[in-house]
C-alpha cells in the first residue's frame, strides 16, 4: 500500500518501493480491494523481498520507512548508505483474522494510517531542511495517523 500511496501522492518527486523480509507469493486480496476501490493502478505491483534492494544495481534509497511490527518479533533491516529513516510501527493487516468485514476494516485502517503519514512526508520542504530538522520531522510523522488497527 505504501508504495502505491507514495508514488501517487509524491507526484513524481519520489519513486517508492515496498518490500518485506518474507514476501507473499501474490498481493493480498484485501490490499488489492482497497487500492482498486481508490483507483490505483496495481498491474505492476508484486511482492518483493528487501534483499532485492541490497543487490548490485538496486536503486539508491534516500528515505527508508519501515513498518515492521516489533511486537510481532520482526527484525527490521539495516540499510547501506545514509538514507533518512523512520519507523512507522503498523501491525501487519494480513495477520488479522475474523470475518471478511472485520479484516477489510483493518486493511482500510492500515491504508488510512499510511496515507496520513505519507501526506505529511510529501508536504515537507525536504530541500530546505537540514539533516537534524529532517530527522525531527520524520520522528514526528511516525507518531501521526495511529488508529485502532490491531493484529
Amino acid at each position: 500500500m505504501a508504495e502505491a500511496i507514495l508514488n501517487r501522492e509524491g507526484k513524481g518527486r519520489f519513486r517508492a518501493f515496498s518490500a518485506g523480509s518474507q514476501p507473499a507469493d501474490a498481493l493480498n486480496p484485501h490490499t488489492v480491494a482497497v487500492l482498486t476501490a481508490l483507483s490505483y493502478d496495481i498491474k505492476a505491483f508484486h511482492p518483493k523481498s528487501w534483499d532485492e534492494f541490497g543487490a548490485a544495481g538496486a536503486p539508491v534509497m534516500d528515505f527508508i520507512f519501515t513498518v515492521c511490527d516489533d511486537a510481532a518479533g520482526e527484525t527490521c533491516p539495516v540499510w547501506p548508505g545514509h538514507p533518512a529513516t523512520s519507523h512507522w510501527s503498523i501491525p501487519d493487516p494480513a495477520k488479522v483474522t475474523g470475518t471478511h468485514a472485520e479484516v477489510s476494516e483493518v486493511f482500510d485502517e492500515t491504508y488510512r494510517q499510511l496515507a496520513t503519514r505519507i501526506a505529511a512526508f510529501v508536504s515537507l520542504p525536504i530541500d530546505k531542511l537540514d539533516h537534524s530538522s529532517l530527522h525531527h520531522h520524520l520522528a514526528e510523522i511516525s507518531k501521526t495517523g495511529q488508529g485502532s488497527a490491531a493484529a
